[in-house]
């Protein structure tokens, strides 16, 4: 393989690392919703200890309120 190629595959590799990055970084409203509902299920199957369930409850409400002022401020 001549060294052009070499250097074009290395680019190539890096472009690939770069974005596959840039998605795995990637978090939208649809994706905390959904984690809205896994707390739910979660927490409804008993998946929680009770040591566990303030940190749980006050992270739920915190999200609860973020989706709330996000879905006020697309009314608006």
């Amino acid at each position: 393989m001549s060294e052009e190629n070499v250097a074009d595959a290395a680019e190539v590799e890096n472009v690939e690392a770069a974005t596959e990055e840039k998605q795995a970084a990637e978090l939208n409203i649809n994706d905390l919703a959904a984690i809205k509902s896994i707390v739910e299920i979660a927490t409804q199957r008993g998946a929680f200890r009770a040591n566990e369930l303030e940190a749980v409850g006050k992270t739920f409400n915190k999200l609860e309120t973020f989706l709330q002022s996000v879905a006020s401020q697309k009314e608006e």
